[in-house]
């Protein structure tokens, strides 16, 4: 079977599927850049792997900052391409591809001589202890060299899905993850590289990421083509990326100042082991999450099209299965979390304080965690059809104005437990503040 270009011909649940479908799998497989590193890293002998896996735990949320900027132009530019597509106007969409791209390139290089320049400050500043530091930076100090590459293959990997070619934006991510996990364990135990071995590995999947999506959108296949005299500064073009994009943006480095605020409070609540416990179980949460994040990815670019055809009718049955499809499964996610919290642990660390405290934090971190089905469908609906304001907000709200103070303020009542509190009250309060403006804005217009 052929991947479907035209959204607006046949059933919406299908043409959503077949979108989401295969970035679901994209989304899963492309936890595993951080994800493999995690695994092999906790298993890292002479008693070293908490502490390993406690210092790679600092880079994560500079690494969430890094992934903000990348969503900022890739996920601006891609629904923007969707409009475009759905109004027949090619030359336009390949502008916004161009200038995505370019914006993508040049911030890469910024962020790269930052981390380099100021690389120690950065790590003392995200939590790093006497303990970790050396292991957070012999990771950060390579991992920051693949920048550039990062960036380039997640971002403009977005404009091969909103082009419809779903399986092939899926193999973008899962052929850079597979070089990952099988260059894991040859560069940290065969050639006995430890932390370092790890961000290696991860920089060459990149590369190879990076070579594929660009043969590809360069290629004869390519429905919309970058073309090199689109890839420049357009300033009329960027104005409505990043509006667009502000929203992802917000998310990605909301993430980043959350997993901040959650190191710095672990640390002089409950130190390295809680640190470490939060690592883990950031880990699960992004395999958790990946699946939601698949649908409302797999959903945007045909709800896109169908608002830029003027398919209101087709738009609001996207909108409602959507919404059904991420709750259902966000409840049996919280099953899963629910029953097997120390099997989930255990698969990245088996030090048994690290698996008691991380089980026991994870029952709360998790709790009520459907509700977060109400923030994805809500988040995507917005930015699929280019309401930027509302987008940027919720992405504001649920982190920065209700988990960040919670972190600080919940300990004085609850101690070192308060911290992971502040987590499902996010998700019911955001949650449910995101979907309800959403059923009251753009589904009554629409």
């Amino acid at each position: 079977m052929g991947e479907e270009h035209d959204f607006s011909k046949g059933s919406m649940a299908r043409n959503i599927l077949a979108m989401a479908i295969p970035m679901t799998i994209a989304q899963l497989v492309n936890v595993l850049y951080n994800v493999t590193d995690r695994f092999f890293i906790g298993r890292i002998g002479g008693g070293a792997s908490s502490l390993a896996l406690t210092g790679v735990g600092i880079v994560f949320p500079i690494i969430n900052i890094i992934t903000a900027f990348t969503n900022l132009y890739g996920m601006g530019g891609a629904p923007l391409c969707s409009i475009a597509r759905g109004r027949k106007e090619d030359a336009q969409a390949e502008r916004i591809m161009g200038a995505s791209c370019f914006m993508l390139a040049v911030t890469a290089l910024v962020l790269t001589a930052i981390g380099v320049a100021f690389m120690d400050p950065i790590l003392w500043l995200f939590g790093a202890s006497q303990d970790t530091f050396p292991y957070a930076k012999d990771y950060f100090a390579i991992y920051i060299w693949g920048t550039f590459f990062a960036m380039m293959s997640l971002g403009m990997n977005g404009f091969i899905n909103c082009q419809g070619f779903g399986r092939t934006g899926m193999i973008t991510i899962a052929a850079g993850a597979a070089v990952n996990v099988v260059l894991d364990p040859l560069f940290i135990f065969g050639l006995n590289m430890g932390v370092r071995g790890a961000a290696v590995a991860t920089v060459i999947s990149q590369i190879l990421a990076t070579w594929w999506v660009m043969r590809f959108l360069t290629g004869k296949k390519a429905l919309l083509k970058l073309r090199r005299e689109c890839v420049r500064w357009q300033p009329d073009i960027l104005k409505d990326t990043v509006q667009l994009g502000l929203s992802h943006f917000m998310m990605s480095f909301t993430n980043g100042v959350t997993q901040f605020a959650y190191n710095r409070a672990l640390s002089g609540l409950g130190g390295d082991v809680y640190i470490g416990a939060m690592t883990v179980i950031n880990s699960v949460r992004e395999v958790m999450t990946m699946p939601a994040n698949g649908i409302t990815g797999g959903a945007q670019p045909v709800l896109g099209y169908n608002y830029g055809a003027k398919e209101n009718a087709r738009v609001k049955k996207g909108i409602l299965f959507t919404t059904g499809i991420c709750v259902a499964y966000t409840l049996v996610a919280w099953g899963v979390v629910f029953l097997f919290p120390h099997e989930l642990i255990r698969i990245f660390n088996d030090n048994p304080q690290l698996v008691e405290v991380g089980a026991r934090m994870m029952h709360i971190y998790f709790f009520g965690f459907c509700f977060m089905a109400l923030q994805f469908s809500g988040q995507s609906t917005f930015t699929a059809l280019g309401r930027a304001r509302y987008a940027i907000f919720f992405s504001i709200f649920r982190k920065l104005v209700v988990v960040v103070p919670l972190i600080f303020i919940l300990p004085n009542f609850m101690g070192v437990e308060g911290v992971f509190w502040s987590e499902p009250i996010s998700n019911l309060v955001g949650g449910s503040a995101c979907f309800i403006t959403m059923m009251l804005t753009l589904w009554r217009k629409l």
